[in-house]
């Protein structure tokens, strides 16, 4: 039974799809789809046919907003497969995915290579740590070169990227891949749906042979026993090389990289191989780290162990609410009773299903290693721990970005107020980068999400799913509050007596500047502030960074010492020390010298190279500063740092300005010192 067991966790594979908008990654989920024949039609994103673009604005817009899960079977294996967003305003759906997965599939565009989105997803998965391969893909199009979309990888990204396959071929004349490690050739005939295997073309194989050396060495580099069997032999076998490769994609040490052409249907039968062969299963990963009692506790992937899933995403369909799980250990089946950890609530599983996009199949138990939906859980939101109720377990849940961009809406009857609640409180509740609150000084509600497209995405949602008419307002940045100079020795007393207990508290506050966040620290000798009142100043002062002085935006980049106080016998008490330290900063940052920062992007245009000289007018007039620009086949690509609040209606700017032939995309990069002309909003 154990065997068994094993052998089930040993042939699943978990990995997601990741990538810069328009680098094929939806293309190449449907022709995996198709190649596992799980469809029996190649899906087509400009048709809006495909699986995993189910949604009407998906369909609409031609890109990936919400990440979809679907399974498939390749040579006995067992594939879940997240296709996840390329655009930089649904990151928090890239972020939540890659907090369940056990691996991933790069893609990246053979003409265009590294993208700036392309960079901010790697590094997302480099925080989880998550193996990935790399798939070189759109080797079919007009200025398509492998080599130097690998160099763009190597360069950016810093990883080692060991080829494994060789062009047969260039741009449409483009037919097939030499496999390096089986020195085999494999094609594709126009519309045929499987490789045809072969040997090396003769024209081909001193390159080949050429490679195949380089990736020899590479490999010995980094892998001990591939570097004994190169040094014995001055060669190595291809099991050798699978089994080292696969070594160095679970360490992180190296990135396989392979290539094709997903719209044509060429180069996914050798991913899928890549995949099986190279990628982790989940009993290749780590045993997942809790939280028991205030203590880490660790729990294996056996479907014996408690119980121990993660929710990830939560859909409030019109039916259910359709809550995702990555089942980490332990076996769950329809009808349990399982506690939500971090709610600290009991709940029900209702169904179980296993997920293929919008369609759903029922399943009557899932395992650990699993990624399945289940209905019936009526509170339990992405983030979410669910364990067996008699062994309790919190798992980290994934990290949730800070909203930039804020719009107030209003339902277009007033009749509608209650409906228009109850319907962003169902949009943050499927996705917790969307925040909802009430602007105490207007009385409007405001929207508050990443980017100006997330908010149209999600007031379009509204109604279209709802039938909701909505009044929305010109988008507004959210700023940020900074000390540029500091103080020091503000003395605050706080002293209340009402009759009864009174509160005293004396703290001696310095404020300084610092690069970011915020850092709180004692200096106080003596005794004169008891520990436990310490940390009641300090939350005090974490109290006062909701609103700064300028604007009443949140505050950071101080650091506060506390290097003196007084307490009273009777007096004195943590509630007290928390008030002073609260209206000490408070009083501290009105005498300090106040810096507003405003969020700024880092923004890549792609133009042709006759519209470059409007393109950077353009760009300096909404205060860009230009750091880089270089020459693509006939295209111009200019990189620039532009405030956000100065990139809102760009795409119908940069359109006009190009009749329609100019892109750009763009990446938070922090936030910078506003002009002194600014007004906070």
């Amino acid at each position: 039974m154990r065997n068994n067991l094993d052998r089930h966790l040993a042939a699943v594979r978990n990995l997601g799809i990741l990538a810069h908008v328009d680098a094929g990654k939806t293309t190449v989920t449907e022709r995996i789809l198709f190649a596992t024949g799980t469809t029996h039609k190649r899906g087509e994103v400009h048709d809006g046919t495909t699986v995993t673009d189910f949604d009407p604005q998906e369909r609409d817009r031609g890109i990936t907003i919400f990440a979809a899960a679907v399974s498939c079977d390749w040579d006995g294996h067992r594939v879940n497969l997240i296709d996840t967003p390329g655009h930089v305003d649904f990151a928090d759906e890239v972020e939540r995915s890659l907090r369940v997965l056990d691996g991933a599939v790069a893609v990246f565009d053979a003409v265009a290579g590294v993208e700036p989105q392309s960079e901010s997803v790697w590094r997302q998965a480099d925080r989880h740590g998550v193996p990935r391969i790399a798939f070189v893909n759109k080797l079919d199009r007009t200025g398509a070169d492998l080599d130097t979309a690998v160099a763009s990888i190597r360069d950016r990204l810093h990883p080692a990227p060991l080829v494994v396959q060789l062009p047969i071929g260039a741009e449409d004349a483009f037919v097939g891949v030499v496999d390096l490690v089986r020195m085999r050739a494999l094609t594709w005939e126009d519309g045929a749906e499987t490789a045809v295997e072969g040997p090396v073309p003769e024209e081909l194989r001193e390159e080949a042979l050429r490679r195949r050396r380089l990736l020899e060495e590479e490999v010995a580099e980094r892998h001990p026993a591939a570097l004994e069997e190169f040094c014995d032999r001055e060669k190595l076998t291809a099991e050798t090389l699978d089994e080292a490769l696969r070594d160095l994609t679970r360490t992180g040490d190296g990135v396989v990289v392979l290539c094709g052409s997903a719209y044509r249907n060429r180069g996914i039968e050798p991913l899928l191989d890549a995949v099986v062969a190279y990628l982790p299963s989940p009993l290749d990963v780590p045993a997942v780290c809790g939280m028991r009692d205030g203590v880490d506790e660790r729990r294996p992937a056996d479907p014996a162990a408690p119980f121990a899933a993660l929710a990830f995403k939560v859909n409030a369909t019109p039916t259910g609410r359709l809550t995702y799980l990555r089942v980490y250990s332990g076996t769950i089946e329809k009808g349990d009773a399982v506690w939500d950890a971090s709610a600290g609530r009991g709940e029900r599983v209702g169904r179980i299903l296993r997920v293929q996009a919008d369609r759903h199949a029922q399943l009557e138990r899932a395992v650990a290693g699993d990624i399945v939906a289940v209905i019936g859980l009526k509170a339990a939101r992405a983030g979410s721990t669910l364990c067996a109720p008699e062994a309790p377990l919190v798992l980290e849940p994934p990290g949730v970005a800070d909203p930039v961009v804020s719009v107030a809406v209003e339902p277009r009857r007033g009749t509608d107020a209650d409906r228009l609640a109850s319907a962003l409180a169902r949009l943050a509740e499927e996705d917790p980068s969307l925040t909802v609150r009430s602007d105490a000084e207007t009385g409007q509600t405001v929207l508050s999400g990443m980017g100006e497209l997330h908010l149209e995405v999600a007031v379009e949602k509204m109604r279209r799913a709802l039938g909701l008419e909505v009044n929305v307002g010109r988008p507004r940045v959210t700023y940020r509050e900074t000390v540029g100079r500091g103080v020091s020795g503000l003395v605050f007393r706080h002293v209340k007596q009402d009759g009864g207990a009174g509160q005293f508290a004396h703290v001696v506050l310095d404020v300084e500047p610092l690069e970011d966040g915020f850092e709180f620290r004692s200096a106080v000798v003596g005794g004169r502030v008891p520990q436990e009142y310490v940390r009641a100043v300090e939350a005090g002062c974490r109290d006062a960074l909701a609103e700064g002085p300028l604007g009443g935006h949140a505050v950071t980049g101080l650091r506060v010492t506390l290097t003196d106080g007084a307490t009273h016998v009777k007096d004195s008490s943590e509630m007290a020390f928390r008030t002073a330290g609260r209206l000490g900063l408070r009083e501290a940052l009105r005498a300090c010298a106040m810096v507003l920062l405003e969020p700024v992007v880092e923004v890549t245009v792609t133009v042709p190279e006759d519209a470059v000289g409007g393109v950077l007018g353009d760009l300096a007039a909404r205060r860009g500063r230009v750091t880089g620009s270089e020459v693509r086949g006939a295209a111009a690509v200019v990189t620039a740092t532009v405030p956000l609040a100065e990139l809102f209606g760009y795409a119908t700017r940069l359109r006009s300005r190009t009749q329609g032939r100019g892109t750009f995309t763009a990446r938070p990069t922090g936030y910078a010192p506003a002009p002194a002309l600014t007004a906070a909003p």
